[in-house]
């Protein structure tokens, strides 16, 4: 049998280590909402009319069907699955590119995963009027209903992603340079300025019959003692 005093003890020690436990708990730091190591944005070298038409490209070739598709800046992009026969999936991709006017350019982007499903729901009818209204059950319809949603934060899936659109911006960028050296080629020798192409003109042209012959001098032109 325990005495007064040794209860008395025993209440304050459990007492105590309450209080600790919860003094421990409020210094706790809440968990960081903002920092820089989120996987939503990534940096490309290549400007941004190229980093962006590799956005869209990516999101094209993985069957997401844009909602503007004429925005370079902002593209929305979703795509439909079935895993189940009463479950649909919708994933949605949000994508933001903006140049950063010195050869970079940066890709922000963000996915959410809504799952519907297939529910059966009452349906009523509505009687009388007034208050004499009287409401009673007329059936039921299936109809989807979301019953999750949830923003992706895998930092794989938005590896995978950015992976993608490195891969269409490295072939955007080889494709101009292509371009570059292909219209270099094509250019050719550069053109003469007239006033020059004429006085070369005139160096290379042979001497002609009709120009001036130069005088002789007096000496030169008296006979020889043989004439």
């Amino acid at each position: 049998m325990h005495s007064p005093k040794s209860s008395r003890t025993e209440y304050i020690c459990v007492a105590a280590a309450a209080i600790a436990l919860l003094a421990g708990c409020a210094h706790r730091p809440p968990p960081k909402q903002f920092t820089a190591a989120a996987p939503y944005s990534r940096t490309f070298t290549g400007s941004g009319d190229a980093v962006c038409w590799s956005v869209k490209r990516a999101l094209l070739s993985q069957g997401y069907m844009l909602d503007r598709p004429n925005d370079s800046g902002v593209l929305t992009g979703s795509r439909d699955e079935q895993p189940k026969p009463k479950l649909n999936v919708t994933m949605r991709l949000q994508t933001t590119c903006a140049d950063n006017r010195n050869g970079t350019s940066i890709v922000f982007v963000t996915a959410t995963r809504e799952e519907n499903e297939l529910q059966k729901m009452k349906q009523t009818t509505s009687m009388g009027v007034g208050p004499a209204t009287l409401t009673m059950p007329s059936g039921s319809a299936r109809v989807l209903g979301t019953v999750r949603r949830e923003t992706i934060k895998d930092p794989d899936f938005y590896g995978q992603f950015f992976a993608l659109v490195q891969n269409f911006a490295s072939q955007e960028a080889a494709s101009q340079e292509s371009r570059l050296a292909s219209d270099g080629d094509v250019a050719g020798p550069p053109v003469k300025h007239p006033a020059r192409l004429t006085s070369d003109l005139a160096q290379d042209a042979p001497p002609s019959d009709n120009r001036p012959q130069p005088r002789q001098s007096a000496a030169q032109q008296l006979p020889t003692p043989n004439q």
